[in-house]
């Protein structure tokens, strides 16, 4: 797959799919202008994979939960590159699992923001300059957010949203000949995993766990996410408003459910 000549945006750039991504389309000959909130945080990566080429990668530090930020990063973008083909809204958060009891209704409102508005926010400031070269927005959301998961009320609520707007929003850009898919990622190894099996009482049991949780006895890589949005962006011209799972086959075939003894 080739993207040469193009100019993506990808949020949440810096580690895990966002990263994977970011490499894909480095490596497919585009332009890349990624971000995460943190100064400085991924001006090696840019300068690596820059060298590695064929495309190239900038770095631009962003806060997506603030506007002025997100659309800040799009103008400049358009402004250094004259274009944006494909827009990636990867940046989001998974809080730690707790029933609904546990959750401030703040902690919700401060998710909604990183999650959810932040992502409406990128599309409104990107389109302009995707309906000039009919591009694409690809919504990175969840497998949970259709199948639900234990003790995750407002990730889930969160993500179900992104399907639904990019659903919603497939269908306003077609007029524009704009395509807007949506990822929904099962299990990614990815430092968000890291992150809860460090945390976990037996992480060797839980790693173990997280992989049979797929057909294939494994988890999903980033580079595997990555490959896939770049497939959208660059391949499936005749597809728009569809939720792409990369799950493994984890939704598939009967299982235990109930908690009950």
């Amino acid at each position: 797959m080739r993207y040469d000549g193009k100019v993506a945006i990808i949020t949440g750039g810096t580690s895990g799919i966002g990263a994977g991504c970011v490499r894909a389309f480095v490596g497919a000959g585009a332009t890349v202008v990624f971000c995460s909130q943190h100064p400085g945080e991924g001006d090696g990566m840019a300068a690596e994979l820059t060298a590695q080429g064929p495309g190239a990668a900038r770095f631009i530090a962003c806060d997506v939960r603030d506007p002025a930020q997100v659309r800040a990063l799009v103008a400049e973008t358009a402004r250094s590159y004259g274009r944006v083909d494909c827009l990636i809204n990867n940046a989001g958060w998974h809080p730690p699992h707790r029933p609904i009891d546990d959750f401030p209704v703040e902690e919700f409102r401060a998710l909604l923001e990183l999650n959810l508005v932040s992502v409406f926010v990128a599309c409104q400031a990107a389109l302009p300059h995707l309906r000039q070269t009919r591009g694409s927005i690809i919504n990175i959301a969840s497998l949970v957010g259709s199948m639900g998961q234990l003790h995750a009320t407002t990730y889930v609520a969160t993500k179900g949203a992104v399907i639904a707007l990019t659903k919603a929003l497939a269908i306003d850009e077609a007029a524009h000949d704009v395509r807007v898919n949506s990822v929904s990622p099962g299990n990614i190894f990815t430092p968000l995993w890291q992150e809860a099996l460090d945390t976990a009482p037996d992480p060797a049991r839980a790693r173990a766990d997280g992989d049979a949780a797929q057909l294939f006895g494994r988890m999903g890589t980033p580079d595997e996410a990555g490959r896939l949005c770049l497939f959208l962006a660059a391949e499936a011209t005749f597809t728009t408003g569809v939720d792409h799972l990369l799950s493994g086959g984890a939704e598939l075939a009967y299982g235990r459910k109930s908690r009950k003894a």
